[in-house]
Formats: C-alpha cells, sequence, structure tokens
C-alpha cells in the first residue's frame, strides 16, 4: 500500500527538520512525500533537498494559501492513501504510517485517524494538550466532535467522490473538508488508539485573538452548511477542547 504524505509548506526553514525527521523513520516502505512549497525564499527548498525524503517529490510555486496548496499537493500524489503532514508537525514513531497501512487492509474503511499531543513549540517533550479523539460516531458531529485532523489519513477515492478543501475557508477548511466528507460523502473511519503526531503550538488557527474568532467565524459556517448543528454545536466544540489541558497519555 503506497501512503502519500502531504506537506505545503512557505518559509518553513529549518523548522521542518522534525517533520522531516520523522517521517524519513517510518518502516512502512511504501511512502512518498510531495512537498508543495508556496514560494518560499528563505531557503526552504535548498534545506528539503539536502535533508527530506529520498522519495520526496518538491515543487515550488505561488499558491493561494494552504489550502490551496494542499489540494495541488494531493492532486500530484499518486498514493493509495493520502495523509498530511505540516512542518510544525512530526510523526510521533517509526510505526504510524505502517499502523495506518494495517488499518486500511479493511477494504470497507475509508479512512483512519488517532491520538494527538499539542506540545511547547521550543520543546516537544513538554505536552500542553493531550486530544484523546476516542472512536467515531455521526451523532456525535452534533457535540462538536471531530477528529483530529492532522491524523487522518484517506484512500485517494475520497477526494475523487467528495471533493478537495474549500479554499474560500482560511482557516477552518479542514473541519469543513471533515464535515463533508462524513455526512454527505459517507467516509467510513477506523479509530487508532495511539498518538499518531504531535504538533506544536502557535497554529493559524490560534496565533492571535482575531484569528481565533475568524476560526470560530468559519466553524460555525461550516457547522451550518453540513447540517450537523447551530450554535450550541461550536460551543460544545470550543468546550471540549478544555479537557485535552489536564488529560494525559496513560
Amino acid at each position: 500500500m503506497k501512503i502519500s504524505v502531504v506537506t505545503a509548506v512557505k518559509n518553513g526553514g529549518e523548522a521542518l527538520h522534525g517533520a522531516l525527521h520523522s517521517l524519513c523513520s517510518q518502516t512502512h516502505p511504501d511512502v512518498e512525500h510531495v512537498v508543495q512549497d508556496g514560494g518560499s525564499t528563505d531557503g526552504t527548498c535548498a534545506y528539503l533537498r539536502a535533508h527530506g525524503h529520498p522519495k520526496m517529490a518538491l515543487v515550488s510555486a505561488p499558491d493561494g494559501g494552504i489550502y490551496d496548496g494542499i489540494n495541488t499537493g494531493i492532486r500530484r500524489a499518486t498514493g493509495d492513501v493520502i495523509g498530511l503532514l505540516h512542518a510544525d508537525d512530526t510523526l510521533a514513531g517509526p510505526a504510524v504510517l505502517s499502523w495506518v497501512a494495517n488499518a486500511l487492509q479493511d477494504a470497507t474503511i475509508d479512512g483512519v485517524y488517532g491520538d494527538l499531543e499539542y506540545v511547547a513549540r521550543q520543546d516537544e517533550t513538554r505536552v500542553i494538550r493531550y486530544w484523546r479523539a476516542g472512536p467515531y460516531a455521526q451523532g456525535r458531529l452534533k457535540r462538536g466532535w471531530m477528529p483530529p485532523h492532522p491524523t487522518l489519513y484517506l484512500r485517494r477515492a475520497v477526494f475523487t467522490r467528495a471533493g478537495l478543501y474549500d479554499t474560500s475557508y482560511r482557516i477552518s477548511g479542514d473541519y469543513d473538508g471533515m464535515l463533508r466528507w462524513l455526512t454527505t460523502g459517507e467516509v467510513r473511519l477506523a479509530y487508532i488508539p495511539q498518538v499518531m503526531v504531535r504538533m506544536r503550538i502557535g497554529g493559524a488557527s490560534n496565533r492571535s485573538f482575531a484569528q481565533m474568532v475568524q476560526k470560530s467565524r468559519e466553524d460555525y459556517r461550516a457547522i451550518r452548511r453540513h447540517k450537523v448543528g447551530g450554535l450550541g454545536t461550536l460551543m460544545a466544540k470550543n468546550l471540549s477542547k478544555l479537557p485535552q489541558f489536564t488529560t494525559r497519555r496513560e
């Protein structure tokens, strides 16, 4: 099973070190790293060429934002299964992609997801939040549940039949996409009860108060668009994050 890992990046520089190291350490034998660079000017492409995955496919060109870059990367991918690895994220261990491949041996499953740790930006060993996702049930969507997006791996057929990311969203295109795939797309997901990804805090959705407000507006738009609830769903989605600051992995 060939797994394509897509990274959309612009001026990521040496921040990519952890992501690249974790990807190169994977034990799964058939991995493709599709890198879509948005026209970096800080030496990102040179760093990628020097330290990237042996099966890296790098293209650098201006894009219309993060979701446009991701969409272009997905279109370029040649794998049976496609997932994302952001520049600030790392795969939590060398067996993560093997877990994905093993779970997707079940032909009735369209995709998989797992747990996520948010870690300090300067110290990946310091866990700030632990997101234990739990098994998927469609009724949970109305209560603000969603799979941790960085851990989500989907068969290529999902994007063919249910579409890519909506680039009209600037921050919540991942939430909109997941709601679409899980409702009208009728995607069947399996849960891997392991931490799959470690994510450094300080991303686009929580970098400033203004961006947090924009994210809530876009989340609400996605909730209404896919008919999974209303303001109560948005509130539940935001409140569900609070226990993640006190819960720790067993």
